[in-house]
């Protein structure tokens, strides 16, 4: 196939999977009340609804505070396990590794059907910290993939040189590993913040009605009827994930936070 029509045939393929994002962009600046696309008329109002209305403000905020602290503490569960798999890699180690990919590998219902279970046993059904610990370990295998791949990239003669120049384990992870894998952090806890803010079905599983996030107030309002603010949510979120990456692009070497090596390795 030559060039150009390999480009149409990956522009085409591109133009169909954002579709649905163009269509929900036009819902979202829709001027009537009304699921149209084409939209009718203009207007950005229902975009400041996300703020002004304490509903949507609420569950805004709840989002975020739930995917920033589920993604810190998914970042604090996969950092030792990386670490201890790098430092030696044993039978146990691989066990470890794989149950902290399992929850995501698993259909999501399943490891919400899961948590639900264990809420329920434990007695703390409905409590907030529920969701945090329930998508954190939903979302572990992310930083892991991540932290694995940067721990991958440090040079085992540097740490031996450290090593024998007199360094304990403490300087040399303070000083050599933790510097050389901060990005990998950063773009571990940037993958696990962007779907917990767009989870439906473990937080639902975890809190029920009890703490409304954007995806849970969204479904509440689908009960009561269409309004094009559940449109500009979306659009809003889709933005969110894309300034996220985007500043990931800008300060950081994507393609080798997502495996890949460059010329001079």
């Amino acid at each position: 196939m030559s060039v150009w029509p390999r480009r149409a045939l990956l522009a085409a393929v591109g133009l169909f999977m954002a579709a649905p994002i163009f269509v929900i962009a036009g819902v979202s600046i829709n001027e009537k009340r009304a699921l149209t696309f084409p939209p009718q008329g203009f207007s950005l109002g229902w975009y400041g609804e996300i703020f002004t209305d304490a509903g949507w403000r609420n569950a805004l905020l709840a989002s975020v505070t739930v995917a920033a602290l589920a993604a810190l503490l998914s970042l604090l569960i996969a950092l030792p396990i990386a670490y201890a798999l790098w430092r030696r890699t044993t039978r146990l180690g691989r066990l470890v590794q794989l149950l902290g990919v399992s929850p995501f590998v698993l259909p999501p219902v399943i490891t919400a059907l899961g948590a639900l279970s264990f809420w329920i046993t434990t007695g703390l059904y409905g409590q907030h910290v529920t969701v945090v610990i329930s998508h954190a370990i939903f979302f572990t295998s992310l930083p892991l993939v991540t932290l694995t791949l940067g721990f991958s990239t440090i040079e085992t003669e540097m740490v031996e040189a450290a090593r024998s120049m007199g360094a304990n384990e403490a300087t040399v992870l303070r000083t050599i590993v933790l510097p050389m894998i901060a990005p990998y952090m950063i773009s571990g806890f940037a993958f696990a913040f962007v779907l917990s803010l767009n989870e439906y079905i473990v937080a639902y599983m975890t809190v029920g009605f009890t703490l409304e996030t954007i995806p849970i107030k969204i479904f509440n309002a689908l009960r009561y009827g269409y309004t094009p603010v559940m449109a500009s949510v979306t659009v809003f979120f889709v933005l969110i994930a894309v300034l996220v990456f985007g500043a990931i692009a800008r300060f950081g070497n994507l393609p080798r936070l997502l495996g890949a090596w460059s010329d001079g390795d």
